[in-house]
C-alpha cells in the first residue's frame, strides 16, 4: 500500500482528488495481484477496467487543474503519465 502525507488525515481529505487517486491505485494493485492468481475471474477484470477508467479521468482532471501536483503524484505512485488525451 502507498502511504502519502495527505492520507494521514483521512476524515478531512476524502474528497481530495489526490486521495481518490491513491485509493483507486491501491485497489488496482490489489485487484491485479488477485487476477494473477485467478485468471478467469471475469467480474474482477470488469471491475478493474472500471476503476482504471475512473482513475484515468481523475488524473486527466488533475493534469488540467494543477500540473505540478499531477507530476508529484505520478512520481509518488510510480505510475506512467497519460499519453492520449481523448477527452
Amino acid at each position: 500500500m502507498i502511504k502519502i502525507s495527505f492520507q494521514e488525515r483521512k476524515e478531512e481529505n476524502r474528497g481530495c482528488v489526490e486521495f481518490q487517486i491513491v485509493s483507486l491505485t491501491n485497489k488496482i494493485r490489489r485487484l491485479t495481484s488477485h487476477l494473477e492468481l485467478h485468471k478467469k475471474d471475469y467480474l474482477s477484470k470488469r471491475g478493474l477496467r472500471k476503476i482504471l477508467g475512473k482513475r484515468q479521468r481523475l488524473l486527466y482532471y488533475l493534469s488540467k487543474k494543477n500540473i505540478v501536483r499531477y507530476k508529484e503524484l505520478l512520481n509518488q505512485l510510480n505510475i506512467r503519465e497519460l499519453k492520449t488525451s481523448s477527452f
